[in-house]
């Protein structure tokens, strides 16, 4: 590895050469991009196959930078328990980092498919094709797992990919990182087609929302609300991102309570620090009786602070009362806001005012109140009797996500291989000319 690229300590001041070193960053994964495009599906199959490989292999060194950076985040004082568990491997999910390239290894090379294919009056035959989009530059906090995850789709879909990770994961990221480039080495792609920034600088994040003189052309910023908004804010190309997943579980009042229960638990406690977490509990006022007492009890019993209004205190001395905020808070804690409203219009019109357009269920047996939400509540994913923790790429057959976007260009929900393409027009002709 050239010497410029060499990694920086933890605690090294900004270097003087910090521009000069992300420029050539950016310059080496443009013409790593460029050799990835004409990439064939087998090569870059070798590539993941041996990336998976290296990732068990090397399961032990792994754990071994994380358990450093966690020790450091601890010693900060400042980390809460949720940021932990996010920063935290285990030899489970080492191994599912492992299985999920293995998974993205066997779905389908989406580049160079003919998605549409028409011939005009002319005799000419046009057909739209996708391609890669180019370089990606990924911005994330953390979660060491989003270096494997948005290296072996951005590989698989033909894009090269500058990942920047938090300081906090920064020896797990270059441990996981390594074990992507032999991949790469093993299948003779260029190496720079998976960059890891080497230094914890905060400038090099603005100098890649800058787009590095045009050489990324997509950022995807994975982390908290902060991170987002400053990439949104201050980004000079074109962002897939989330802001925040103010996600809500609504309890119609034909819901089997069973089912509401088992639900409602595992969206807010499986885990409570990602995204897809369930933030607000909506319940029909038609199920109070049968269901809201239950439901808020067996949360408080599992150790969950329940903030509710007055018909959810009502149930419970343990319930605090919830204030305006508590209605737009991703708590990313085990805290959550509940509230009744008047049915499946009442829950539409709370998400619709309060909601982040990220991942919204319904539990029903009433199929017409299932599809009236579906169909009208605008996230960008949509559950019917079904936990919101399955908002992850990984669950959608992904095999992993780079992130998982709200907004309503290009891709929207979790964002894998396929969502990572754009499209371009071939045009078969026989000599025509335009009269």
């Amino acid at each position: 590895m050239a010497a410029s690229l060499k990694a920086v300590d933890g605690n090294a001041d900004r270097t003087s050469d910090l521009l000069a070193l992300m420029s050539d960053l950016g310059t080496r994964a443009r013409a790593a991009a460029r050799v990835l495009a004409l990439a064939p599906p087998e090569q870059k199959n070798r590539a993941l196959e041996a990336m998976e490989r290296a990732i068990r292999s090397n399961a032990a060194a792994i754990l071994a930078a994380n358990a450093e950076d966690v020790a450091e985040a601890r010693a900060s004082g400042n980390a809460t328990s949720s940021f932990i568990d996010r920063l935290t491997l285990t030899p489970a999910r080492v191994e599912g980092m492992a299985e999920g390239i293995g998974i993205v290894r066997g779905i389908a090379d989406p580049i160079g498919i003919v998605t549409e294919s028409w011939q005009r009056p002319n005799g000419m035959t046009i057909e739209r094709v996708r391609v890669p989009l180019g370089v990606v530059g990924v911005i994330f906090e953390s979660r060491p797992n989003v270096a494997a995850d948005a290296g072996v789709l951005c590989l698989k879909s033909g894009n090269a990919v500058i990942l920047r990770g938090g300081s906090d994961s920064f020896r797990s990221c270059r441990a996981i990182h390594e074990c992507l480039v032999q991949g790469l080495r093993e299948a003779g792609l260029p190496e720079a087609a998976i960059t890891l920034v080497p230094t914890r600088d905060r400038a090099a994040v603005g100098m890649m929302l800058s787009g590095l003189n045009g050489a990324i052309d997509v950022i995807v910023p994975r982390g908290g609300k902060s991170l987002v908004a400053r990439v949104e804010q201050e980004a000079r190309v074109p962002v897939f991102a989330h802001l925040e997943g103010v996600n809500h579980v609504y309890v119609d009042g034909s819901a089997d309570l069973a089912m509401a229960k088992s639900i409602v638990l595992n969206a807010k406690m499986r885990r409570t620090g990602v995204c897809g977490a369930a933030e607000t509990l909506l319940v029909d006022r038609a199920a109070v009786a049968s269901s809201l007492k239950p439901l808020v009890e067996m949360l408080l019993d599992a150790g969950c602070e329940v903030r509710g209004d007055d018909a959810v205190q009502k149930t419970d001395a343990r319930v605090k009362p919830a204030g305006e905020d508590d209605w737009d808070t991703e708590y990313l804690d085990a805290i959550i806001a509940a509230k009744v409203v008047d049915g499946v219009d009442g829950a539409i019109a709370h998400i619709q005012n309060h909601g982040s357009h990220h991942t919204d269920a319904i539990v029903s047996a009433d199929e017409a109140a299932a599809k009236k939400f579906l169909s009208e509540v605008d996230s960008a994913i949509v559950l019917h009797n079904a936990s919101t923790q399955f908002a992850d790429g990984g669950e959608f057959g992904f095999g992993a996500e780079i992130g998982i976007a709200t907004g309503r260009f290009h891709a929207r929900g979790p964002v894998g291989a396929e969502q990572l393409t754009s499209f371009k027009y071939r045009v078969h002709g026989t000599g025509q000319t335009r009269p």
